[in-house]
């Protein structure tokens, strides 16, 4: 009971932080509204979405039933690749030098969220890409992108999930010459790089590049700084351009180049 309380603790602690607060307020805050917290995490499960070249997520019980001295027990196994689902890219994943799952500092996780939507772009050009100017509009009415944020592209692409043909362009296993979805451009992660202090990077499509990309220049930048992203966020749609604290909390796969990861977000 006391490390779940302490648990507690250090969650409001660290979204006080974040907005500016001071652990005074803690007198006064007992809990978290569940009401303003929205999962960022679609399901693992035999619908999870994956890169055509990845096989699916397997999940399989081992035991399921009652055991010998009459009590219920229940285990399983699963086996997934690394990217698929909701997840991170790891820096390693493009970058030979990079950070791998395990070596990534929680601090990178978590921090304010800026929302930048161009959804109405992506609804009449699946291969739109998040823009510099998206950035310049998003700071002109929200203000300057805070330092340590987490950036979160909104393409409105999680209308599609499940279905896999809407969502990544294509069904067909190793099919990667029709991928058409929203992603970010170089120019605009080009300036998060260059000029704003930003964690990392998320979207609410399969990838940071969009789909018709050849190259990943946006993977190619971002992790080469040694970054992580995420990608495949869902309900991106139920968070305000700005003011909520955004976690963002990948499997710790030793030497893993990315991994599944249970994103979620505090609204204020």
């Amino acid at each position: 009971m006391r490390i779940k309380k302490l648990a507690t603790v250090l969650l409001i602690a660290a979204v006080l932080t974040f907005q500016g607060g001071t652990t005074q307020a803690l007198g006064g805050l007992r809990h978290i509204e569940v009401s303003k917290m929205v999962d960022l995490t679609y399901t693992f499960d035999s619908t999870t979405i994956y890169w055509p070249t990845e096989t699916s997520f397997v999940h399989t019980f081992e035991h399921f039933g009652p055991t010998p001295k009459g009590f219920f027990y229940a285990s399983a196994k699963y086996a997934a690749p690394e990217h698929g689902g909701t997840h991170m890219d790891a820096p390693l994943h493009f970058n030979r030098h990079g950070l791998t799952a395990d070596q990534l500092p929680l601090a990178d996780f978590v921090g304010p969220a800026a929302v930048i939507d161009f959804s109405q772009r992506a609804a009449k050009n699946p291969d739109a890409t998040l823009t510099l100017d998206d950035i310049h509009r998003y700071e002109a009415r929200y203000g300057r992108i805070p330092t340590g944020a987490i950036v979160v592209a909104r393409s409105g692409w999680g209308r599609f999930w499940p279905d896999k043909k809407r969502y990544l362009g294509t069904d067909k296993f190793g099919d990667v010459a029709h991928l058409h979805f929203p992603g970010y451009s170089p120019q605009a992660v080009r300036f998060l790089l260059n000029r704003r202090d930003v964690k990392a990077i998320a979207i609410d499509t399969a990838s940071m590049d969009p789909g018709n990309s050849k190259d990943f220049p946006v993977h190619q930048l971002w992790l080469g700084a040694n970054k992580p992203g995420f990608e495949n966020v869902a309900n991106a749609g139920e968070l305000p351009p700005k003011g909520a604290i955004i976690f963002c909390i990948p499997m710790k796969i030793g030497k893993g180049t990315g991994g599944p990861a249970r994103i979620f977000a505090v609204l204020p």
